[in-house]
């Protein structure tokens, strides 16, 4: 039986979503941070950093949400990883590209908007997050020019942990109508029934 720990809301948001893509059975145990349960000794076992997401598969134990979503998938469902070993590398590229790349300019604004009261912000984090934001985005757009996926001509894991990714903008507020290319991709990957599984558990 699989374990999952966290939150759906959360970074481990992706695992939850690569697992309804999946299709495997799963069950899912909450960590009460403010109780100190991160750093109880039945949770140490898991992950000794203390930190969710955490997947339990039996008796394997695994952490970080990208390796996360790379185990489900290479188990489960390995055409998300993709079929060649060319696919592969791109699922990777774009994979890393979204984690160490496009989402740190976006968790810099997301903390300064979601979690400082807005007399505390710090105005200038968010614009030079804001301002670096065009250009990555930009070559995204451009990435799915003609192309319905990032990587082939289907849904993979590139196109999950990206997307995943830029939907922080909807909770920064920051403006993705000029990306006609990024919101057709969107709805593209909305309309799947893994997706909507994942969504529904976010409510």
């Amino acid at each position: 039986m699989i374990t999952i720990y966290g939150s759906p809301k959360s970074s481990a948001g992706r695992c939850f979503w690569c697992l309804e893509e999946s299709g495997v059975s799963y069950e899912t145990k909450s960590i009460d941070f403010k109780a100190g349960e991160h750093q109880s000794e039945a949770f140490l076992k898991i992950n000794r950093n203390g930190k969710v997401p955490a997947l339990q598969d039996g008796d394997f134990t695994i952490w970080e949400s990208l390796a996360i979503s790379n185990y489900i998938a290479d188990t489960y469902k390995p055409e998300l990883l993709g079929v060649t070993a060319q696919e592969r590398g791109l699922v990777s590229q774009w994979s890393i590209w979204s984690v160490a790349d496009l989402q740190v300019p976006m968790i810099d604004a997301f903390i300064q908007l979601v979690f400082v009261p807005e007399p505390h912000r710090n105005t200038d984090v968010i614009a030079k997050a804001f301002e670096k934001l065009p250009v990555m985005l930009g070559s995204l757009d451009a990435e799915l020019e003609g192309k319905d996926f990032l990587v082939a001509d289907r849904f993979t894991l590139a196109d999950l942990n990206v997307s995943f990714v830029v939907g922080i903008c909807d909770d920064i507020k920051f403006d993705l109508s000029a990306y006609s290319n990024i919101n057709q991709w969107r709805v593209r990957i909305s309309e799947r029934k893994g997706t909507q599984r994942y969504k529904a558990l976010c409510k």
